[in-house]
């Protein structure tokens, strides 16, 4: 029995020394894997944040874009509310003028009516007076 003792000792120990050697390179392997993987996650996070910093400056250079069309956008505005004023006044200054001319048109009219009632009445006048002295000396 001693001797099986000692086979089953020596089988055990031989087995188990082995095991560590061949344990202790595997544990350095899932060492290097998780170093491997800790590597790659950081470097995903690196893009990752390199994307979103660009990210982050095209919506600023979007939003300055924006800021900039939409102070355009009003400056054209305001220039198109004054020229829509300054038309309004010179519409307005038209329509002066128009009534103006009418009233003077009118008061043409009304003057040319009394120089031709003036003038109808004096030939009228003048015809019938020739008609009178014609009887007259007849």
């Amino acid at each position: 029995m001693s001797q099986h003792h000692l086979r089953r000792a020596e089988n055990v120990v031989g087995f188990h020394k082995p095991a560590q050697t061949h344990a202790g390179a595997h544990a350095l392997n899932l060492v290097h894997q998780a170093a491997d993987v800790l590597s790659g996650i950081e470097e995903q996070a690196r893009q990752s944040q390199r994307r979103a910093v660009a990210a982050e400056r095209a919506h600023q250079e979007l939003l300055i874009n924006a800021d900039r069309k939409l102070l355009d956008a009003s400056r054209a505005l305001e220039e198109a509310q004054k020229r829509i004023e300054a038309l309004q006044n010179r519409v307005t200054a038209f329509e002066c003028r128009a009534q103006a001319a009418e009233a003077e048109a009118h008061s043409a009219k009304q003057a040319l009516a009394l120089v031709e009632e003036a003038i109808r009445r004096r030939l009228l006048f003048t015809h019938d007076d020739m008609n009178g002295q014609m009887n007259a000396v007849a």
